[in-house]
């Protein structure tokens, strides 16, 4: 992979090479990955999924069965072209096969968060527009039937497709996974899937094969770590690129045999991409957990000889802590990173390096630029990789919107294959820029051979004493620590100095930390106006978490700025 970088001097520009020269790349739409996928691996097993119940395990070729089931019924009952679909599940067999079938019914699946307040969820069924929702009963002893028939009594009441509702006027059909009867407008999963019986299959592949690269594929929904939701519309074309793409970053191949597992919502983008689409792009199986408890990941890859464990930085930190953590045998574990706590476990032996030298946004359906998995060092020199095929960055004056100098620091600008097709109600006119660029609102820069410092959101770099401090450089050199289980720096204002550094940290239980003890560890790695002035420490439920894991770091801030006044 190479990159053409501008060679003006004032000029901050970086072109990806053509899409077309890119490796690996299969067919563009959803449907026609899963057709692809099928024809190539159909006996493998696709996914398994252990609970109470038993153990599920679908091949590909029984995949894209439930997902024709899928897509007859939502066809059974109206859906037409770029109708949408809300999946509200945890990961679980039914979720995949949901968004598949919305694809292959020509529809646009909507992923909503299960971990939504009910507040929340009535903010999102009401802008995302979908007219039919398929969800999970039961998520962490939260009834989900319950809090939709708080929010719209007719659900309860009225009969299944003749909800007319005002506050959703779009929405007319519901179904859920799990036990109970009906309620209402909301029909069993049996019940749902029973709608499509006449359906012709011949018909929803004739749907699937029309459905081009170009056409709305998935509404996915940003964090809210600064404001609520934004509806991100992707294409086609945006989500299968990074399907197969990902499978290249992380150099994977079918006689890998890839067991991914994954605890993580995949209605984040990036959950989606890197470990749905790596694993079923290369013929793996995801190992699904519903819902994240640690011991009982262990227990899974233990029991299903996971070899590409997908996980979120909190959850490594977890998993030390685990009741079965030291005795289990996790020597199964191959493509697992050096630098996680579970690389360090005795029965790990593996070194390998993923793909963390990237960066990307919801908006670009994830990554914009990287490198493969076990880049050495002296090529990515730190950096957030370079851009990748058709994608071109550039790095602007946050005010001005000029381009900067190779190596000057301004905002991140992104323009490609994979942008979204937009914001729901927002005209695309006023997302991007004339060129087409994507503004993302986060800070860095390029050098002199194109790769790129992501350095954080514009609002979160600290300004201290005339300089800028990446929160994020303090927060990698903190992890490192062995003590260290979360950590959050912000900056906090100051009379003379503007703002100054503070580190907010959760310890691993049983470890006693210190203010000077991490000031020294963090002098030996730093340089020294980037130590933090002092380090506060909390209780892991004292720092807010969005859904996708994400810290909400005005939170901290405001909470960090209170005990330094007292």
């Amino acid at each position: 992979m190479t990159t053409d970088v501008n060679a003006a001097p004032a000029v901050s520009i970086a072109h990806g090479v053509p899409l077309l020269d890119e490796p690996g790349l299969g067919a563009l739409t959803l449907p026609g990955f899963l057709r692809e996928v099928t024809q190539m691996y159909g006996d493998r097993e696709a996914l398994v999924m252990r609970s109470d119940d038993g153990v599920v395990r679908w091949s590909y070729a029984q995949l894209w069965e439930r997902a024709i089931e899928v897509a007859q019924a939502l066809r059974g009952i109206g859906l037409g072209k770029d109708g949408r679909v809300g999946v509200l599940m945890t990961n679980r067999p039914e979720w995949i096969a949901s968004v598949f079938g919305t694809a292959l019914a020509g529809g646009v699946a909507v992923t909503l968060s299960t971990f939504s307040t009910a507040a929340e969820l009535d903010y999102l069924l009401e802008n995302s527009a979908v007219s039919v929702l398929l969800f999970e009963r039961t998520v962490l002893g939260k009834d989900l039937a319950e809090v939709l028939t708080t929010l719209e009594p007719q659900f309860g009441t009225a009969a299944p497709g003749t909800v007319q509702s005002p506050r959703f006027p779009f929405l007319r059909h519901l179904a859920m996974v799990g036990d109970g009867e009906a309620i209402g407008a909301i029909d069993t999963w049996d019940t749902f899937r029973s709608r499509g019986v006449d359906q012709s299959r011949g018909l929803i592949e004739s749907i699937a094969a029309a459905v081009r690269p170009s056409d709305a594929a998935v509404l996915f929904f940003s964090s809210g770590t600064t404001s609520k939701p934004k509806g991100i519309l992707s294409a086609h074309r945006g989500v299968s690129i990074q399907m197969w793409r990902f499978r290249r970053m992380y150099r994977f191949n079918p006689e890998d045999n890839i067991r991914c597992w994954s605890a993580n919502g995949f209605f984040w983008s990036g959950n989606f991409a890197m470990a749905l689409g790596t694993t079923f792009a290369s013929g793996g199986s995801l190992v699904l957990q519903s819902t994240f408890d640690a011991a009982e990941a262990i227990g899974l890859i233990e029991s299903e000889q996971v070899n590409f464990p997908f996980a979120w930085p909190h959850q490594w930190a977890q998993f030390e802590s685990a009741p079965n953590w030291t005795g289990a045998d996790l020597s199964s574990l191959s493509y697992v990173d050096f630098n996680t706590p579970v690389a360090r476990h005795p029965s790990v032996t593996a070194t390998w390096f993923e793909p963390g030298h990237a960066y990307g946004n919801t908006e670009t359906f994830t990554i914009s630029t990287c490198f493969p998995a076990n880049t050495p060092d002296d090529v990515t020199g730190g950096s957030s990789g370079e851009p990748l095929p058709g994608t071109t960055v550039k790095v602007v004056d946050a005010l001005t919107g000029d381009v900067l100098p190779i190596g000057e620091r301004g905002e991140i600008c992104v323009k490609g294959p994979t942008l979204m097709l937009g914001y729901i109600g927002t005209p695309l006119s006023e997302t991007v820029d004339a060129e087409g660029f994507f503004h993302t609102g986060d800070g860095g820069y390029l050098d002199d051979v194109g790769r790129l410092f992501w350095e954080g959101r514009l609002t979160d770099i600290i300004k201290t004493g005339g300089a800028n401090v990446s929160p994020l450089e303090v927060d990698e050199a903190l992890v490192s620590h062995p003590g260290v289980k979360v950590t959050r720096t912000v900056g906090v204002p100051h009379e003379t100095l503007g703002e100054v550094v503070v580190s907010c940290i959760v310890a691993h239980d049983g470890t006693d930390l210190h203010q000077e003890e991490i000031r020294t560890f963090l002098r030996e790695r730093l340089a020294s106006y980037k130590v933090p002035r002092h380090v506060l420490f909390f209780d892991e439920d004292q720092i807010t978490l969005t859904g996708s894991a994400k810290i909400k770091s005005s939170e901290v801030r405001e909470r960090a700025a209170q005990l330094l006044k007292a």
